[in-house]
């Protein structure tokens, strides 16, 4: 499930019933054996998609682990408002580095890569011009950055 149709560990658990814990055990158990599931993952992927689906795959993978996170700064309500929002911005950055890096090994994505460039500054702004309403940017942000990335992607 994980190398071939490409699940999240998430996802994974809840099909089989099993842990994240125990399912991540596993992973690095094969691993120091000498199978590695991400090498073995992204060889599958670039054997039957190609290098750009291969980006695209990495980005949905990083995107999901961003809302995931962004999930967890919502719901953790000992975060202040202004803390929030400067967890935003540092997640927004990493994101637009990581999408800048995916737009130079697949050209094709470029567009993507501006769009979160425009994202990240965005809530660099919304931090330091408008910090009042850094939960409301919140919560849009992760909404329209999965719109943002439906409208790009290749």
């Amino acid at each position: 499930m994980y190398v071939q149709n490409r699940c999240a560990m998430p996802t994974i658990s809840a099909a089989l019933d099993v842990s994240e814990g125990t399912l991540r055990r596993w992973k690095a158990d094969a691993k120091k054996s000498g199978d590695c599931w991400d090498i073995a993952r992204a060889a599958a992927t670039m054997k039957g998609e190609g290098r750009e689906a291969m980006v695209s795959a990495v980005i949905e993978d990083f995107t999901i682990m961003f809302q995931v996170t962004i999930e967890q700064v919502q719901d953790h309500p000992d975060i202040e408002p202004a803390e929030k929002t400067k967890l935003m911005a540092s997640l927004a950055d990493s994101f637009n580095k990581m999408i800048l890096a995916a737009g130079r090994a697949a050209p094709k994505l470029s567009e993507l890569a501006i769009a979160s460039d425009v994202l990240k500054r965005m809530a660099e702004f919304v931090l330091q011009d408008f910090p009042q309403h850094g939960d409301a940017f919140q919560e849009i942000l992760e909404p329209f950055g999965v719109e943002i990335l439906r409208a790009y992607q290749t």
